[in-house]
This record gives C-alpha cells, sequence and structure tokens, in this order.
C-alpha cells in the first residue's frame, strides 16, 4: 500500500478528480478571456449563487483582474457597476474614477452610433464590434467590445470584454504600407523588365482594387491628338459599358473622365444618378451598376493630360481624402510608365544624348566614385573627365549646404529611388554657381542600386534674375525705396506692433509740389536725380524703425512707428517738410561750348496724415485717408501736413456723390469705348485692338479712366461697369465682322471683377449672346498690380475662361507687384510690358534692362509680349532688336471711336520704318 495507507485506487479516483477541476478552471478563465461568461451560478448547501464579474467574492475575480483585456460590467442605464484595473489603464484613469460613471462617457466624438447599434443588438444575447474611446489625455482608444447579457434574467446586468486594438490597427497599416510599396515595386519592376504598357496598366488596376474590392478602377488614355479618349486598362467593369466610351470625346461636363480631360482637374462625382455631367450616359451607368465616380487626370512631367484615371463605386459615395490621395498618387504611377514606354522608342539615341546634352551627366557606381561624365560637365564645371573619373562628386560642394540637407538628399535617394532640387556647387576656379539636380538610382532586377545618375544645370543666371526680380517686385527701381507691395506688408507689422505695445502709428502721404513743372522743364535725367536725392534725405529725416516707400512718380509714403501719443509724429513731419523743401544741385545739359550746366532744384511736399488706431485698423483705409487728407494740405496752399479728421471730413460724402455720378452716367449710357490698335512691328500687319474706356460727361466733356475708375475700385459697380465694357465690346466686334472687319479685342478687367463669384457663368452667358463672335478673339487683360487675394483660385477662374476660348494677358508687367509666382501660377498667354519702361528706355539703361529681362522671362515661360507706348520709330526699332514684335502706341495712334477704326485700317500701311 501507498505511504498514506490509501489504496491506489483512491488515490488514482482523487488525481482524475483534480484533473478534471483544474480542466473546468482553464476552461472557464479562456471563456471569461473571451466574453463568453457574464455571471457564474455556484451551487451551495443553501441553494444556488449568481457570481457576476464585479461581485468580489466571485471564486474566479483573480482570473478577471488578471486578464490584459478590460473587463466591465453595466447596468441596464448604463452606469459601470464594476471594471477591472486593465479596463482603468486603458482609460488612462484611476479605477474609483471609472466604477460608477457613465460609459457613454468615455465615448469618443461621433462613436455614439456605433455604441448604440452595439447596445440593440445586446438582447439578443451577445454581440461585438468596433468603438472608439477617449483616453484621459484625449487620445483615442480604439477596442474591440464583446457584449453579453448572463442567462439568468434577474441579474440585469451586461458584461464587456474590451481589447486593446491600437497594436492590431498599427499593424494592419503597416501592412497597408507594404502592400502599396510593392504595388509600386511591382510596377516599376514590368517597367524595367520592359513589359508592354497594357499589362503595366492592368496590374495597376487590378492592384488598387484589390487594395479596396468595392471600387472598380479604370484607366483612359488621350489619343495623340488630344481630343478623344481610348481604352487603358478597366479589366472589372463590363465589357459593353468600355465598349460605349472607347472614343469619348473630351470636353466639360462630359462625364468624370471627358471633363478632367478636357480641364486637368480631378472630377469627383459622388452620386452619377443626379449629377450633370452623367446626364447623357446615366442610362449606360444604371446597366452597368455605377453610382459614383471620381476621376483624376493622368499629367506628364510638364503637366499635359496623358489620360484619365477613375474610380468607380456601385453606390453613390463621398471619396475621403486619403482615397483622393491614393488615385492622386496612383495616376502618377500610370503617368511613369506611360511616358517611359512613350520614351522606348528614343532610347536609342541615349549615347548621342549623353555625348552632345546642354546638362552636365555625371555615372557613379553605388559607392558614389566618378565612372563617367560627358562634355557638358567638363564645360560648367572646369574639370576635365580625366580630373573627374575616380573622384567623389564631393570635390564640387561649395560649403553653402548644411549637412542636413545631404542627409536629407540620401534619405530620398534611398527611400524614393530619386531627388530634385537646387543647390550651389564650385567651379574648378573655385567661381560658385548654381545648378538644378536631379539625382536617380538605378537599380537591378533585385532592387539593389547599381549606379547614381546625376543630371544638372548651370542656373546662375536665372536666379540673379529672379533675384533682382524679386527686387524689383517689392523696392522701386529708381530709388531704392520699398514699393506699395513692401508698403503694404510693413504697414500690417506696424499695426501688429502698436496694437501689442497699445501704442499709436502714423501714416504720411507726401506728394512733392511743382514736381510736373521741374520735369518739364529741366527734363526726366533732371528729375529722377532730384527725386534720388530728396528720398535720401527724407529716409534720414524719419527715426529708427520708419519706413519711407515710393508708391508712384512723385508721391511717398512714410510709416511712424511706435508714437506714445500721437503728436509725437509732429517733429519727424517736420523734417520731412525741410528735407523735402532742401535743394538739390543737378545737372540742366552742355552748353555750346561743352560745359556742363547745373541748376538748383528746389520743390516742397503737401503731407496727409492719419493715426491709427484712432483712425480704424484696415491698412488700406489707412493709406486712403492719408491720401486724402494730402489733397487738402495742396489746397491748404502746399508745403504743409494736414491730419486727417476722421470725426468731420467730407470725405465719405464725397465717395458717395462720386459713386453716385458713376452710376448715372452708366444709366444715362454716357460711358464709351475707345479702340487703340495693336500691329506688328515686323510685318505692320494689325494683330488686334484695345478697348478703353471714357466718359462722355455732359458738362466736362470727354474723360479718361484715370479720372474716375478709381473712385469705384472697391465698389460692386466696379463689376457691373467691367461687364457693361465686354458686353460692348463683343457688340462692336461683331458690328465689325458684319462689315468684313475681323480682328482680335482685348478689354481691361480689374482684380474685382475677376474674382467675382459669377464671373466665368457670366463671361459664358455673354459669349452665348453673341455668336457671331469667336470666343478666341476676347483677350481679358488683367492688371498686374491689382490686389489678387488668392492667386489658386484666380488660376482657377482663369483657366476656367480659357476652356470657353478667352485668352488672358497680364497688363503693366514689371510694374509694383511683378514676381515670379504670377508667371508660374497665372496662366496667362501674353506679358504687356508697361509703357513707364517703353517710354524711358531710350534714355533709360534701367528701363531698358527691365524690357529686356520682360522679353526674356516670356520667351523663358513660353508666353507672348507685346509693348505699350511706343511713341516713335526708333522705340519700335529698338523693341524689335530686343525680340518684341509686338506693340501698341501713339507712335503707331492713339485711342480712336470704334466709327473711326474701318477706315483706319483701310489706310494703314505697313510701315518699313519699323524694321529699317
Amino acid at each position: 500500500m501507498p505511504p498514506t495507507g490509501k489504496p491506489r485506487e483512491d488515490l488514482a479516483r482523487e488525481l482524475k478528480d483534480l484533473r478534471e477541476r483544474l480542466a473546468e478552471a482553464e476552461e472557464t478563465l479562456w471563456a471569461i478571456r473571451n466574453g463568453a461568461v457574464d455571471a457564474l451560478i455556484v451551487a451551495g448547501p443553501q441553494g444556488d449563487r449568481v457570481f457576476t464579474l464585479e461581485d468580489a467574492n466571485t471564486p474566479y475575480r483573480v482570473f478577471i483582474e488578471q486578464m490584459n483585456e478590460g473587463a466591465l460590467s453595466l447596468s441596464e442605464s448604463g452606469t459601470i457597476l464594476y471594471c477591472n484595473r486593465r479596463f482603468a489603464e486603458l482609460l488612462s484613469k484611476p479605477l474609483d474614477q471609472v466604477i460608477g460613471a457613465a460609459f457613454d462617457a468615455f465615448l469618443a466624438p461621433g462613436q455614439g452610433t456605433a455604441w448604440a447599434a452595439l447596445l440593440q443588438a445586446t438582447p439578443s444575447g451577445r454581440s461585438e464590434g468596433e468603438v472608439g474611446l477617449r483616453r484621459d489625455d484625449g487620445t483615442l482608444l480604439p477596442v474591440h467590445l464583446s457584449l453579453n447579457r448572463p442567462p439568468p434574467a434577474s441579474v440585469g446586468i451586461i458584461s464587456i470584454v474590451a481589447t486593446d486594438l491600437t497594436e492590431r490597427n498599427r499593424a494592419e497599416e503597416r501592412e497597408r504600407q507594404h502592400t502599396q510599396v510593392a504595388h509600386i515595386n511591382r510596377v516599376l519592376q514590368m517597367l524595367t523588365a520592359n513589359a508592354p504598357l497594357a499589362s503595366v496598366l492592368d496590374t495597376i488596376v487590378r492592384d488598387l482594387e484589390s487594395l479596396n474590392p468595392a471600387m472598380l478602377c479604370s484607366i483612359l488614355l488621350l489619343d495623340n491628338d488630344g481630343k478623344q479618349l481610348r481604352q487603358g486598362a478597366a479589366p472589372s467593369l463590363p465589357d459593353f459599358f468600355n465598349e460605349a466610351i472607347a472614343g469619348l470625346a473630351i470636353g466639360h461636363g462630359v462625364g468624370s473622365c471627358g471633363t478632367a480631360a478636357f480641364t486637368g482637374q480631378r472630377v469627383v462625382v459622388e452620386e452619377i444618378e443626379t449629377h450633370a455631367f452623367w446626364t447623357p450616359y446615366r442610362d449606360l451607368a444604371r446597366r452597368a451598376g455605377l453610382g459614383a465616380c471620381w476621376s483624376q487626370p493622368i499629367l506628364s512631367e510638364q503637366g499635359q493630360v496623358l489620360g484619365t484615371f477613375a474610380v468607380y463605386h456601385r453606390q453613390a459615395y463621398q471619396p475621403t481624402a486619403a482615397g483622393l490621395q491614393l488615385i492622386e498618387d496612383e495616376a502618377h504611377l500610370a503617368a511613369i510608365a506611360i511616358e517611359k514606354t512613350t520614351s522606348e522608342s528614343r532610347l536609342q539615341l541615349a549615347a548621342n544624348v549623353f555625348t552632345h546634352a546642354r546638362e552636365g551627366i555625371i555615372i557613379t557606381d553605388a559607392t558614389g566614385t566618378i565612372i563617367e561624365v560627358n562634355a557638358a560637365f567638363s564645360l560648367l564645371t572646369g574639370y576635365s573627365r580625366d580630373e573627374a573619373l575616380g573622384q567623389n562628386p564631393r570635390m564640387l560642394q561649395s560649403g553653402r549646404q548644411v549637412p542636413e540637407f545631404y542627409a536629407a538628399m540620401w534619405k530620398a535617394l534611398t527611400d524614393k529611388g530619386h531627388w530634385y532640387g537646387e543647390l550651389w556647387n564650385r567651379r574648378k576656379s573655385g567661381e560658385l554657381f548654381a545648378e538644378m539636380l536631379t539625382i536617380s538610382a538605378v537599380r537591378d532586377a533585385a532592387g539593389q542600386t547599381q549606379n547614381y545618375v546625376a543630371l544638372f544645370t548651370d542656373i546662375t543666371l536665372q536666379k540673379e534674375h529672379q533675384n533682382q526680380l524679386e527686387r524689383m517686385a517689392h523696392y522701386d527701381a529708381l530709388t531704392g525705396l520699398p514699393n506699395r507691395l513692401l508698403l503694404a506688408d510693413r504697414m500690417q507689422q506696424g499695426i501688429v506692433q502698436c496694437q501689442r505695445r497699445e501704442h499709436s502709428l502714423a501714416v504720411a502721404y507726401l506728394d512733392l509740389d511743382h514736381f510736373k513743372e521741374i520735369n518739364d522743364k529741366y527734363g526726366h535725367t533732371a528729375g529722377d536725380t532730384l527725386l534720388i536725392e530728396l528720398s535720401q534725405r527724407m529716409k534720414e529725416a524719419l527715426r529708427e524703425g520708419d519706413s519711407l516707400a515710393r508708391i508712384g512718380g512723385d508721391e511717398f509714403v512714410a510709416i511712424l512707428v511706435d508714437l506714445e501719443q500721437a503728436q509725437d509724429c509732429y517733429p519727424v513731419l517736420e523734417r520731412l517738410l525741410r528735407a523735402a523743401a532742401s535743394s538739390v544741385a543737378v545737372r540742366a545739359g552742355i552748353d555750346q561750348d561743352g560745359n556742363v550746366i547745373e541748376a538748383v532744384l528746389q520743390t516742397s511736399a503737401s503731407i496727409g496724415v492719419t493715426i491709427f488706431p484712432k483712425d480704424g485698423t484696415d491698412a488700406d483705409q489707412l493709406l486712403r485717408h492719408a491720401d486724402q487728407a494730402m489733397y487738402l494740405a495742396k489746397d491748404a496752399g502746399k508745403n504743409r501736413y494736414h491730419l486727417f479728421d476722421v470725426a468731420q471730413d467730407a470725405a465719405i460724402q464725397t465717395q458717395h456723390d462720386s459713386l453716385e455720378q458713376i452710376r448715372l452716367a452708366l444709366d444715362h449710357k454716357e460711358f464709351v469705348l475707345f479702340y487703340q490698335p495693336k500691329v506688328n512691328l515686323r510685318t505692320g500687319a494689325v494683330v488686334g485692338a484695345e478697348a478703353l474706356i471714357r466718359w462722355q460727361h455732359p458738362e466736362r466733356d470727354l474723360l479718361a479712366p484715370s479720372l474716375f475708375l478709381h473712385i469705384i475700385e472697391d465698389d460692386p459697380l466696379n463689376v457691373e461697369l467691367g461687364e457693361w465694357v465686354i458686353t460692348s465690346a463683343l457688340s462692336q466686334m461683331g458690328h465689325w465682322k458684319t462689315g468684313g472687319l475681323d480682328i482680335p479685342v482685348s478689354v481691361n478687367i480689374s482684380a474685382r471683377q475677376l474674382q467675382d463669384p459669377n464671373f466665368t457663368a457670366r463671361l459664358s452667358a455673354l459669349l452665348l449672346e453673341h455668336p457671331d463672335v469667336e470666343p478666341n478673339c476676347l483677350e481679358l487683360e488683367v492688371l498686374e498690380t491689382s490686389a489678387l487675394a488668392d492667386i489658386v483660385h484666380v488660376s482657377q477662374i482663369m483657366r476656367a475662361c480659357q476652356a470657353l476660348g478667352v485668352h488672358f494677358s497680364l497688363d503693366d508687367f514689371g510694374t509694383g507687384y511683378s514676381s515670379l509666382t504670377y508667371l508660374r501660377r497665372l496662366p496667362a498667354e501674353v506679358l504687356k510690358i508697361d509703357q513707364s519702361f517703353v517710354c524711358d528706355m531710350l534714355q533709360d539703361p534701367d528701363d531698358l534692362a527691365i524690357v529686356q529681362g520682360v522679353v526674356g522671362l516670356a520667351s523663358a515661360f513660353h508666353r507672348g509680349v507685346i509693348a505699350e507706348g511706343v511713341e516713335t520709330a526708333a522705340h519700335g526699332k529698338l523693341l524689335l532688336s530686343i525680340g518684341c514684335e509686338l506693340a501698341q502706341g501713339y507712335g503707331i495712334d492713339k485711342p480712336m471711336p470704334a466709327a473711326d477704326f474701318p477706315d483706319w485700317m483701310a489706310n494703314w500701311h505697313s510701315a518699313a520704318v519699323w524694321a529699317a
């Protein structure tokens, strides 16, 4: 017998019993962890007893407390009766702040619907789903909830097991990114292996559909003439649908894809059944079971439309930001495939391109050692091929880039396989030069980098021109003072500073007295010398921190900041008056003996002053009021300053009266259009005319636009009068065409009119009202110095108008607001050189340089160019010599009534003097 004295069979029975109890405990623990147990019923001598999860006497409470999941019990009203410590830890809250609280108090915003759905399903016994909770620090906690009601109906509780999904979601995101990278690599490998374009596009579409089975994808390709779409890849769309849209002519309103290809912009149609673009194809979409479609244009590197990438859904669907980004990325991948395939035929020319390319080319091995360079490399850097081979491109480093710059470059090469940007390098001679550089990693089929290829061009001159143009955009070319654009920025900064310090700011608008008489008597050169000298003296009269800007011929604005009291500006204003009234010796000419004639010139200034914050908080308003006060100073006798009186000044009433007069003039048809011809200086051909508004005033005779347009600049009447100009010009064009005269006409539009929400629609309506006029005969001239508030929005408006056939030009190019941003973002076809530069370019080298610069910019950005202000044959010859053929001005003829224009055309002869 065993030592215990028990028979072996009794011991075996007890051991078996212990094992069975252990197995039951393990099963119960598993059930609790997986949310299958809501309460335990334990039989005892006094009858059965129900233990719920929150009951401290539950035999398996220790298991619940040790669970990695959160466990809790709710009352029917949703109050948390019990939770384990893990659930409190998930919420980052103390246990005593969780127990007794309402469960929905911990729901993240927008999760109430999901929670309510779980509760509605729970009466059936069990439900589960995912919701978002809000941690104590405000971060989102994604959880999976398993809800159960205990079997005895009398318990009246809901038991919940909450599993943290944070790591699962992260893993899913990593998997999605991994899948996306694998997708891109698969496509790139196919391209490397020269797979047919159809196979590559089919792979792109199928991969994307596998990422989201709810999506049906399609790639359409634009044919060679750029007018129709043909099938690229659409494996999941019905054949009859694909056949029906094959050869689809692009155009505005032609479905999602036809419109996207026509406009070059993404088109989102959330519900095909109701959208106007799909009206002709609605039955076709119903047959195919399609409810929503958004189409992304596939653009080449140069921005040309190659085709469209479309995503369809069976039901009406609103795309997410991530979904739109995904289709944009896939469209870019398709563009790479299309362009790469298209360029295969040119690969045989690679050797000649390498040898004769104007770009410098460097090829290195995987370690960065140079193994080949082309002739352009040696020309640009000064290093011969023999000197470069075996070296590292670091030999060209200028030291101007920080180490972080190169670290980011190599990270991009490692992650993406390419890098593109600007940097400064050093030639063999030690001279620094700016270059535009593209580096690409060449990888084998296994994805291992074999070589790096770098292409670069010398952009030093472009950078210098850009800097010059940016300076032109912010500083006056004659005096070097800030211009109107920089003035606006400094005014805004001054306002903010004064608000912060609770001080005042003065805006002083200064106009030189009798300056025109000095200019007329002594000439522009003497006048410019006077302006330069006086501007320097007035600048020296200011305090440190104050600013002086030149905003027009003899007009200046001073900003006096940080005034503790308004009267603190008076001493500065007195100094400005003295500086403006000081005499200046200038060269007035040369006498018959060759001696220089000097003249001592003296003028004075009228200054209008307004004080912030006493006079509002708007910078434009301050400037207008200072301008009005300046005129009062002139009326009072000049050589003095006048303070704008906010309470008593009658400027507002005067403005109101002027607006009313202009409105009455429009109602009484007192406005007329004059037309100034535009000609080709080289051929003598008349290429068009500019429509210019005049006011046939009943008392003041014919008024120029400068006398009344500024009054309506910020008034809705501006848009109304602008529309009248377009309507009148179209009517006149139609009348001329009936008489056999068919020429393009340009009209000026203000920034306010262009940015009006209804501008495109109204322009379209006006064109429809004049069907006898071709839209491409109408050109809209946008005054470049206008305050275009949103360049992106303006660009979209211009493109929409161009889709109607209308053309655009940038008027007065080269003045105050000139910048590369306008050239890059505004799709105008023509730049118009301001007459102030053209008139003086024969005498002023700076003005000539500006004209040459604008002509060069027009050529570089593939824009047309026309010069206004051509007064003499010498102007025409000089313009022809620098590459500007189109011109207008009094040297050709002045603006004339519409009735006179046909006769002028009939009598106009090609003036050989222009090209002589």
